[in-house]
């Protein structure tokens, strides 16, 4: 069994350039696509009673009704298993940079139960990445280190870190963003658009709605695409 495991930020992305289509498309695929009950309730709970929202709750709410997305239970995980690992991640996390002042917050929920969601997994020896869009999440688990750099540069302040061994495991978390499931939709023929520079539209499309990639990523990206 492979896994897909969605983050709020890309389901956004994705809805906003009209692209969740290509959900069903990677469901189709013998990929099973996951939401935890964190991402569950920023993208369909709590929207729905936003009348800005609410439209795009009931479209993903119809996916989850339709199987294209599903819940941990459908993996064999419990919702039990995810908290008491969030937990763990939460605390820890938001306890590993520290400034002059306080802790750093550094994810919240929904991104934590992505993490923790993975980690279990990969316990169980389900293969899974985690979709996210946010530059904090990638970076905390690929290179924590670079994220402490971030902060001092933004903060013009001092930032320690302080490691621990859920650091290390969450270094072994595989993380791609809707970019990443763009270009791969678009190089196995998933998208119905043939004129003009395709990749590059889609690219820049999702990077303007909330993707974290930068324009030079973009330029290596399309070199590729061949």
């Amino acid at each position: 069994m492979k896994i897909l495991i969605f983050d709020s930020s890309p389901l956004i992305t994705l809805a906003m350039n009209n692209l969740d289509y290509l959900l069903k498309e990677f469901a189709s695929k013998k990929i099973k696509l996951i939401i935890p009950e964190g991402v569950k309730k920023e993208v369909i709970d709590n929207p729905y009673n936003s009348k800005k929202y609410k439209l795009g709750s009931i479209r993903m709410n119809n996916l989850l009704k339709k199987k294209i997305i599903n819940l941990p239970n459908e993996i064999g995980i419990s919702k039990k298993e995810i908290e008491n690992k969030t937990k763990e991640i939460l605390k820890k996390t938001n306890k590993s940079f520290y400034t002059k002042k306080d802790w750093m917050k550094i994810i919240h929920k929904g991104e934590a139960d992505c993490l923790s969601l993975s980690l279990i997994a990969s316990e169980k020896k389900i293969k899974n990445m985690v979709v996210v869009d946010e530059r904090t999440t990638r970076m905390l688990v690929e290179n924590p280190e670079n994220l402490r750099k971030l902060y001092e540069k933004k903060l013009k302040s001092k930032v320690k870190f302080e490691k621990s061994n859920l650091m290390k495991k969450l270094n072994g978390i595989k993380i791609i963003r809707s970019s990443e499931i763009v270009y791969i939709a678009y190089k196995e023929g998933m998208i119905d658009l043939k004129n003009g520079d395709v990749l590059d539209a889609l690219l820049n499309a999702v990077k303007f709605k909330g993707c974290s990639i930068s324009g030079e990523e973009i330029n290596r990206i399309k070199k590729i695409k061949h």
